[in-house]
């Protein structure tokens, strides 16, 4: 036999739970059972999320938010480089023709970005295996985590692209 716990005259009782439905229910008529919820008034007036008028902006906040936006963008990166498997399949003319697309300014722009969002994800899932540890929830060590992470990826996109611009990959 179960027990439950339920509401008794302003303290908690455990109680078998076929004595549970012996109880009357509360009604207006009565007055009578544990005290329930009253919707008939239906739902309160709720706030907007507070997020909007109360939090300060934080570096946490804008990793856990340019995060967000890498995945996005390594979502794409992976449907361009599955469009490069397929021009590569198709001939060396669809190949060429994307390759030149991709070598074009806005094709290289794209490529940084999906070169800093791959480095910026390496940097905040090592951030977030320390978390998942217990490790670095400290609020300046989470700042200071989310800048090295931010920094990570800047300077590790920058070595990147020089280095494919000295050997001529660009």
């Amino acid at each position: 036999m179960g027990l439950r716990t339920f509401l008794n005259k302003d303290h908690f009782v455990d109680t078998p739970v076929p004595a549970l439905k012996s109880i009357p229910q509360r009604t207006k008529a009565t007055g009578v059972g544990p005290i329930m919820t009253d919707t008939s008034r239906g739902l309160p007036e709720r706030p907007m999320s507070p997020h909007l008028q109360v939090w300060r902006w934080h570096i946490t906040m804008a990793c856990s938010i340019l995060h967000r936006g890498c995945v996005i963008g390594l979502y794409v990166g992976s449907v361009l480089l599955a469009g490069w498997a397929l021009a590569l399949a198709l001939g060396p003319d669809a190949y060429a023709g994307y390759t030149a697309l991709l070598g074009s300014l806005l094709g290289k722009l794209v490529m940084l970005g999906l070169t800093f969002a791959l480095f910026f994800n390496i940097a905040y899932t090592i951030r977030q295996t320390f978390w998942d540890a217990g490790v670095g929830f400290a609020p300046r060590t989470a700042d200071m985590s989310g800048a090295a992470a931010i920094a990570f990826a800047v300077v590790a996109t920058a070595v990147t692209w020089v280095i494919a611009a000295a050997t001529g990959a660009l």
